[in-house]
């Protein structure tokens, strides 16, 4: 129609800067007229491409919130714009990971809450294909990483509430394979010790980023002989299943004691009394990933951007009482 080559035709339809802005015009509009669509399987097979994005959660099935999911899944799609498939997946319902090659998956995301996480991460290495890891420093492996300062953020939280004068302040923890974990009792940990003040592990409770663990946690406090003013929730989850307990007491918040959360998930704010938390970049961590996944599959030789931190943002509301 158009008495142009097929491979001008293909570039206009791509956007490529070897053909003119108004061959791309003309090609364009008659696409558009006769409603041409790619043939996405041959496309895939003349470019040796499967089009398919793999974001991987450590674990579906607890731990991973549906917040948490959500911000993750909305950041990358945000980025690929149709693009790519997103294919969502679980590691460990993977039985083996065989069906993780190249041929499959042209890059792949991991959104690791687990050291568990590392001989997927090392196998998708081996296969060379393109990967980002979120949420997580992988140790011992070359690989890109960005995730939020979650040290920084417990330690600035933690300082707010010693700032209102709370020194017996306890932690529900949460599951203590997650990275996360780890990182955000030594935050709430640092910020004692900066303060001069003792922590007691007594003061300690596991917790596994679910409601229930927040108020069974939250029953343990009750029956402490010397309960403290004020209670650091590894997660907004716990922190409302922690709430739920001193609610059915009749105890009130906060004047009778103070609870913080972490994430910030999205009623926080419209809780009674609105939660003092953490808000966690989630949904800007898996954008700066993707893109950065996205320039790995377009250019390979692009250098390792090595460990990116993102600061997190402490959300001062209702929920911590000033009591010096």
């Amino acid at each position: 129609m158009l008495n142009v080559s097929h491979t001008t035709v293909s570039r206009s339809l791509n956007d490529s800067s070897l053909i003119s802005k108004e061959t791309k015009e003309r090609v364009k509009e008659v696409a558009k007229k006769y409603n041409y669509r790619p043939n996405v399987s041959a496309r895939s097979l003349v470019l040796a491409k499967s089009y398919n994005i793999g974001l991987f959660f450590s674990t579906l099935k607890t731990g991973t919130t549906a917040n948490f999911f959500l911000n993750s899944v909305r950041g990358v799609n945000s980025i690929i714009k149709g693009r790519y498939n997103l294919a969502v997946e679980a590691v460990d319902d993977l039985i083996d990971f065989q069906q993780i090659n190249p041929r499959s998956f042209d890059g792949i995301i991991v959104m690791s809450q687990s050291p568990n996480d590392d001989e997927f991460i090392a196998h998708v290495l081996r296969e060379e294909i393109p990967l980002v890891v979120l949420n997580r420093e992988v140790i011992g492996q070359k690989v890109t990483s960005v995730l939020s300062d979650d040290l920084k953020g417990a330690y600035n939280l933690t300082k707010f509430i010693i700032d209102q004068g709370h020194r017996d302040i306890a932690i529900i923890e949460g599951k203590p394979e997650f990275r996360t974990t780890y990182k955000r009792k030594q935050g709430f940990i640092n910020a004692h010790l900066d303060a001069g003040l003792e922590f007691s592990e007594g003061y300690a409770l596991r917790g596994k980023y679910d409601l229930e663990s927040g108020y069974s946690a939250m029953q343990i406090i009750f029956d402490m002989e010397e309960p403290p003013t004020a209670i650091f929730c590894s997660n907004d989850e716990m922190a409302l299943g922690a709430m739920k307990a001193i609610k059915e007491r009749d105890i009130t918040m906060p004047d009778e004691i103070s609870i913080a959360g972490f994430d910030d998930m999205g009623f926080t704010a419209y809780l009674t009394p609105s939660l003092t938390t953490v808000l966690r970049p989630v949904e800007e961590m898996s954008k700066e990933g993707t893109q950065i996944l996205l320039n790995k599959i377009e250019n390979s030789k692009m250098e390792e951007p090595g460990i990116i931190h993102l600061d997190t943002k402490l959300i001062i509301r209702d929920s911590v009482k000033k009591i010096n």
